[in-house]
């Protein structure tokens, strides 16, 4: 089964309930039974664009989603829609037998109940199953083979598959002919969730089952929780195998020394790392192993407020076709993006691939020990 049959063997929905045998018998003779006996929802005529090149991603976005546009430097601009950042208070982890014990439970790792997560799946999957075209990125959070995982995206829209594209690491071709996906994300970000389903407290939701392996968003369009979804499953699993995930960004020197930069969103993770004298790994998300480090994205995921040539040149010519640029002021005759304009938000944005730093590792792994770790 390839790839695009999987997808739209999960399209097709799960069934909870069997019917009773009292009604099957009731109606044995009825031809009305025959003739309604097929669902639309195991019918899927979706368009499925599987594992696209940048330049797809970018025709499909600027035709089929309003308000998107290149910028004068080639980067594709969007808009996340309501959400310009990510909504913590409606990230739920479902309380289930296989991770119950490993699970901090408490105001950040919120317990949602199995049945309301399979409703709200169901609920993505229904509205997936009404778009025209899907998008499917199948690639690996981690650089180093011993600890990767296996992720499939499912989106709408063409923005949310760019941005994947970008952020994690691309498979080879051989490697996709026997690609499994440990972890999959339904996006149907662009529909709401249910607000009376048990445990919603808004029309937004991210919902992360570790037993099965699957993230269902519902009510943000905003492409970071996809970004933090894949963060939240390895700092889950990588424990379990006896290494220690970082939300750091990390560099090497010239002579081959690591060093790891510890800090909240904002306080200089990614302009640090981005040091033209050093090679960098990554500016967000790696794992220690007992062999050294790895990035686990194969791109970078900038703030852009108040971005200049002079004080950020190389995050600044990243920003370039390939790129995203997310809820940034454009001028509309230039197209030239405005870094000092915060009318929209404050948490502007760009992602690009790590190979559009000059000075960038590839692969994004060192083989030594830290030795040098900045809080």
């Amino acid at each position: 089964m390839d790839a695009a049959q999987q997808v739209r063997q999960l399209l097709s929905g799960t069934e909870p309930q069997a019917i009773d045998p009292a009604v099957h018998e009731s109606h044995k003779y009825s031809r009305s039974v025959i003739y309604a006996a097929k669902e639309d929802v195991h019918i899927n005529e979706t368009e499925i664009i599987y594992n696209a090149s940048p330049s797809v991603y970018v025709e499909e976005a600027l035709r089929n989603e309003p308000g998107s546009m290149l910028t004068s430097t080639g980067a594709l601009s969007v808009s996340s829609g309501a959400k310009h950042g990510r909504s913590p208070k409606d990230k739920r982890v479902v309380r289930e037998p296989t991770s119950e014990d490993k699970v901090w439970w408490g105001g950040v790792n919120i317990p949602l109940e199995q049945n309301s997560f399979m409703i709200n799946r169901e609920r993505a999957i229904d509205y997936l199953n009404t778009r025209k075209r899907l998008f499917v990125v199948d690639a690996w959070a981690g650089w180093d083979p011993t600890y990767r995982i296996a992720v499939r995206i499912i989106c709408e829209r063409a923005y949310h598959a760019l941005f994947m594209h970008t952020m994690l690491v691309q498979p080879t071709a051989e490697e996709l002919k026997t690609f499994k996906p440990e972890v999959t994300i339904m996006n149907a970000g662009c529909f709401p969730a249910n607000r009376y389903v048990a445990g919603m407290t808004s029309s937004c939701t991210i919902d992360l089952h570790l037993g099965r392996g699957e993230v269902v968003i519902l009510g943000s369009q905003y492409a970071g929780e996809m970004k933090k979804g894949v963060l939240t499953l390895m700092m889950y699993h990588m424990p379990l195998r006896g290494v220690l995930p970082l939300h750091s960004s990390c560099n090497q020197g010239p002579n081959g020394d690591v060093t790891l930069f510890f800090g909240l969103s904002g306080t200089g993770k990614t302009t640090l790392s981005a040091d033209p004298l050093r090679s960098l790994l990554g500016d967000d998300e790696h794992v220690w192993t007992d062999n050294g480090v790895f990035n686990i994205e194969g791109g970078c995921y900038a703030k852009c407020a108040y971005l200049s040539p002079k004080s950020e040149p190389e995050i600044h010519a990243a920003i370039r076709f390939g790129a995203v640029v997310e809820n940034c002021v454009v001028a509309a005759d230039t197209r030239m993006p405005d870094y000092d304009d915060l009318t929209i938000t404050e948490n502007t944005r760009c992602a690009y691939p790590l190979e559009y730093i000059p000075n960038a590792k590839l692969p994004a792994t060192a083989p030594v020990q830290p030795s040098n770790v900045i809080l």
